[in-house]
């Protein structure tokens, strides 16, 4: 009677071992099990750099919409003046900036004059948003004060104005020139209103990294924009930024009580919640449809396991009339499989990794051999690939590998525990 035995013992790994290295007789099943190797190895991989792809990208897109744009804007509603006139403007900014900043959990309230202008070098024009902001506020903005590159000094602010680096591209400017800012809402006379032209030193050039930023927004100082805009004592809006940007909701309603009974605000998710909940499908569309190239790969141990079982039908039914269970035989062939899965996995995990730590030079020499023109910024909103290696990411996809891994491997490996040692030697 068989004696059972204590469950992947030494000689289980063995035998296992040996089937796996088979050689010339069995030379199909070694071609299926390299198959299968680099299957799972290549879908685990793409599984862990899409992950770190999402990641980077999400995570540089909502830092640039943070680190440049308020958290929170908070507006006036219409109102009447005295004169009869329709307004949208702040009178009290001081007050409501003073007051929005003693909320717990805001760290700056900024009053700003906004406008949408033309400014012109020589024969060239762009249309930019100005944003007429002090200078102590200017330096709250950390993708304006800390760029990724930044041509010129930020403390020279109050002598000019401060371009993104897509406007002076598109200019032909520096730090030094003179550009002409051109607004139609100028000086009201009893013909109308003409234009008003005036022109100021660039001191200053910022790459915010989002494209739209540095290719459509200059700052002026603040009493400068109230000037240029006839904003003369009045604000178009309070800047505020927090200090957990992803608890906003909570701030709402805190923030328009200290402000003004007409106080209205425009949450950063509000401007751009439609596109991060597209990122968040996107994201569960790829993870699925990676899952699924995991799953393809893995069915591949199935194919080499049956045809493993297949040519080692004689030695099944050696082993069997010798003693071995049925369970040591499915444990022996849930190795075989298994360890395909493993080996596979590790080197997944370690190309996906490599990868993803250099998706810069990887991009660069894919963009170099594609001959430029790869990633648009215009398109895509930033300037570069990124990626993020994050543990749970890293971890989810060694789960899922080894997970289906071993679950493809139970049937073929019950198969070959179930073969009748008799049907197995009748024709040997």
């Amino acid at each position: 009677m068989a004696r059972s035995t204590a469950p992947f013992s030494r000689f289980e790994w063995m035998i296992a071992w040996r089937y796996l290295r088979a050689r010339k007789a069995e030379g199909g099943v070694s071609t299926m099990t390299w198959i299968s190797l680099v299957g799972i190895t290549l879908a685990v991989a793409a599984l862990i750099i899409t992950l770190a792809v999402r990641t980077g990208f999400r995570e540089e897109f909502v830092d640039t919409i943070l680190g440049a744009n308020a958290h929170v804007t908070v507006f006036s509603q219409t109102f009447m003046t005295e004169e009869g006139r329709t307004e949208r403007t702040i009178p009290d900014f001081r007050g409501w900036a003073e007051r929005i900043a003693q909320v717990p959990g805001v760290t700056r309230a900024a009053p700003l004059v906004k406008g949408q202008v033309m400014v012109n070098k020589g024969q060239v024009n762009a249309g930019v948003e100005v944003y007429g902001i002090a200078y102590d506020d200017l330096l709250t903005i950390p993708r304006i004060a800390q760029p990724e590159r930044a041509v010129g000094d930020i403390r020279d602010f109050d002598k000019g104005i401060a371009i993104g680096s897509g406007v002076a591209q598109a200019l032909g400017v520096t730090v030094g020139d003179r550009i002409k800012v051109i607004s139609p809402n100028g000086v009201k006379t009893a013909f109308g209103t003409s234009p008003r032209v005036n022109a100021y030193e660039v001191t200053y050039i910022f790459t915010a990294g989002r494209w739209d930023i540095d290719r459509t927004r200059v700052y002026l100082p603040f009493a400068e924009a109230q000037s240029f805009f006839n904003r003369e004592g009045v604000a178009d809006e309070i800047e505020v930024m927090v200090a957990e940007p992803e608890g906003i909701d909570q701030l709402l309603m805190p923030i328009m009580r200290a402000a003004d009974p007409l106080a209205t605000v425009w949450t950063w998710r509000d401007r751009s919640g439609a596109f991060l909940r597209a990122l968040d499908m996107e994201d569960n569309v790829m993870f699925i449809i990676l899952s699924i190239l995991v799953l393809i790969a893995s069915m591949n141990i199935i194919s080499g396991l049956i045809m493993l079982v297949k040519n080692k039908g004689r030695d099944i039914g050696i082993l069997r009339t010798m003693g071995l269970t049925e369970g040591s035989v499915l444990r022996v062939f849930f190795l075989c499989g298994a360890v395909t899965g493993v080996v596979g996995t590790i080197l997944g995990v370690i190309l996906g990794c490599l990868f993803a730590l250099n998706i810069d030079s990887v991009f660069s020499l894919v963009n170099y051999l594609a001959g430029g023109g790869v990633w648009e910024p215009s398109i895509r909103g930033i300037y570069r690939l990124p990626a993020k290696l994050e543990f749970w990411d890293v971890a989810s996809a060694i789960s899922l590998s080894l997970f289906l891994s071993f679950v493809v491997t139970i049937f073929p490996a019950r198969r070959a525990a179930r073969m009748n040692p008799v049907e197995a030697l009748r024709y040997e």
